[in-house]
């Protein structure tokens, strides 16, 4: 019978990225799925990307991940959000075809030569002497592997709700993932209920678009890898409607009909992402709330609304969907519906995402708690390659805060637990003008060669695009010039006695990159996609120092290590709620720990205190 490295459950968006993660660290693996046409579908809204998320997307595509190619060849409409803002909050976000997405992720799945797809359904984990050894399927057969990946997303205990109907789903029309919750439930006691949704499918046939306005993608798109220089699928256009004053007023008058309301869900949603229903009550204030309606592709008419998502009964959505402009005569395909599901309380995992309580157990995506594609598949490349890194014997691959949005969203994970969904934001992190959607290449790609995810192909693009950045930017920081010298070139800066380099001038808001060239004639054979990455390097140079500041001291934290078995108990100095809170997560450093909510000074030096005896009593 044949072993595996790693063993990844579930096809989904963390799945597919663990799977071909572990594969590119050299893992012989083998992805277990309900169904194999079901790799990479898209279960809920059919786009990718956006603000912070569009950020996970680039730092996953630097490491040689696949959701970002995979997206731009089934992309059918691009957008930069936040363009009149800085690029550190600037998002990529692409309307996405959902057969072609799917199709597009098989065949890359299917092209890994060290990978078995597998079709069945996982029942339990393996163990031999309390050591996990693989997965059983409800057929009885069994799959043995050194390391587990779980991506089990909604399927965990799932239940769909749609007024005061439910039924076991991990979604509409596939079914539950039961047993393995229940021995998961068993393993694993702090678990918990979360609760997501989606809105009513409708047949784009029955809408009257020519009421409606339109939303165009850009004229020049902006794709999500590093490797996509164009593509030739159809580009379309999304349509904009709200709603009213009627539509409200029907909901209000069924709320005790929803779901949620009525009491039959235990689960919390996402704040950032509520139901209508929610929005009606929580912004009673609003007369009126925008819907995206965003076609799901290019060979069908399916069209998605974003922003209404529900758990009422199909007749009040039917009722209420009907009151939106454009939308008098619209035929329902699909009903909207809220999901319940099991998850993990995330700050059992190490940053790694292997569960402390279970050597070998990684998690990954909807069942850490997290919500979104783009959260899941980060998710999956972090554990897939450490599930990779265990079985072989390799260094684990870890994220800081500092260095990346996939290290901030781990942090916030393990160390703050979730209430709700988590979704990632811009907002979420202090080291935003570094950790950049545009230059996620430059801080992680070399990083991922070094881990042994990065490929050549890769590589080699990205070699080649760092030396002509270096080759330029040393052109420009070759010589400095004197306000008057500036002066005669038609530039006015601040007569200060400092001399500038023409990469300095960049930080100017009023000069631009063709404003150099009669300084620097040479700089003209500057290709330029690599005048734009200068701009923005430029642009920030002068804030990033304090920033790198900044992050070199949160990093000299990271590195005081605290052991996982430190004694707290013992600790007479912390509070009781502390030490609890300590015990719990287990913090694997003192930076980490510094961010444990009430946390205080006192406390971390205490535990300082205590570290640096440690480590005397070791060195004597």
């Amino acid at each position: 019978m044949k072993h595996y490295d790693v063993i990844v459950v579930g096809g989904g968006h963390a799945g597919c990225e663990a799977a071909h993660a572990a594969t590119r660290m050299g893992a012989i693996t083998a992805l277990v799925t309900m169904k194999r046409d079901d790799l990479g579908v898209m279960s809920c809204n059919p786009a990718i990307g956006g603000l912070g998320k569009g950020h996970l997307v680039r730092e996953i595509d630097a490491l040689d991940g696949v959701m970002g190619r995979v997206a731009d060849l089934a992309g059918i409409q691009f957008r930069l959000l936040n363009r009149r803002k800085g690029p550190a909050v600037q998002g990529p976000r692409a309307q996405i075809d959902r057969s072609l997405y799917k199709a597009h992720m098989r065949t890359e799945m299917e092209s890994l030569p060290i990978l078995d797809l597998l079709e069945g359904e996982v029942a339990e984990l393996l163990f031999e002497n309390s050591k996990l050894v693989g997965v059983g399927l409800t057929d009885n057969a069994a799959i043995y592997g050194k390391t587990v990946v779980l991506t089990t997303g909604t399927f965990l205990g799932g239940t769909v709700h749609i007024g005061d109907k439910r039924y076991p789903a991990g979604r509409m029309g596939s079914k539950s993932s039961i047993r393995l919750a229940a021995q998961i439930r068993d393993l694993f006691p702090r678990m918990g209920r979360l609760k997501t949704g989606t809105p009513p499918r409708l047949d784009g046939k029955t809408i009257n678009w020519e009421v409606l306005e339109s939303q165009p993608g850009d004229d020049v798109p902006t794709y999500f890898s590093f490797l996509t220089n164009s593509t030739s699928t159809e580009q379309v256009s999304c349509g904009i409607t709200h709603t009213n004053g009627e539509t409200h007023d029907i909901i209000r008058e069924n709320l005790d009909r929803s779901a949620m309301y009525g009491g039959h869900i235990e689960g919390t949603g996402p704040r950032y992402c509520p139901s209508i229903e929610d929005k009606v009550v929580r912004f009673s204030d609003k007369s009126s709330h925008q819907v995206f309606l965003e076609p799901e592709g290019l060979s069908t008419d399916v069209v998605y609304p974003n922003g209404i998502s529900t758990s009422l009964p199909e007749d009040v959505q039917e009722s209420y969907v009907s009151t939106l402009k454009g939308l008098d005569n619209v035929r329902i395909i699909q009903p909207g519906y809220a999901i319940e599901y099991d998850y993990c309380d995330p700050t059992t995992l190490s940053r790694t995402l292997e569960h402390r309580d279970q050597e070998g157990l990684f998690l990954a995506g909807q069942i850490n708690g997290t919500t979104g594609y783009e959260e899941a598949a980060a998710q999956g490349l972090v554990s897939g390659l450490n599930a990779a890194a265990k079985a072989l014997s390799k260094d684990t691959v870890t994220f800081l805060r500092s260095d990346s949005y996939i290290g901030v969203m781990l942090d916030d994970l393990t160390t703050r637990s979730v209430t709700e969904p988590y979704r990632m934001f811009t907002s979420r992190a202090e080291f935003r003008l570094r950790l950049r959607a545009d230059n996620a290449d430059q801080r992680l790609t070399e990083f991922g060669k070094l881990a042994g995810c990065v490929g050549e192909a890769r590589w080699t693009v990205f070699a080649e695009k760092k030396s002509k950045l270096d080759s330029a930017k040393a052109i420009m920081e070759n010589k400095t010039y004197s306000s008057k010298e500036l002066e005669g070139f038609g530039i006015s800066v601040k007569n200060d006695g400092k001399k500038r380099s023409t990469f300095d001038l960049l930080s100017f808001p009023n000069i631009e990159f063709p404003d150099l060239l009669e300084i620097q004639p040479e700089l003209s054979s500057v290709e330029f996609h690599v005048r734009e990455q200068i701009e923005r390097d430029a642009m920030y140079a002068n804030y990033l120092v304090r920033q790198e500041r900044d992050a070199e001291a949160l990093q000299r934290d990271e590195q005081r290590a605290i052991p996982v078995d430190m004694d707290y108990e013992s600790l007479s100095g912390l509070s009781g709620e502390l030490r609890s809170k300590l015990v719990r997560v287990r913090p694997a450093s003192l930076g980490q720990a510094a961010r444990i909510e009430g946390m205080t000074p006192a406390a971390l030096t205490l535990i300082l205190s205590v570290l640096k005896r440690s480590e005397a009593e070791r060195r004597a």
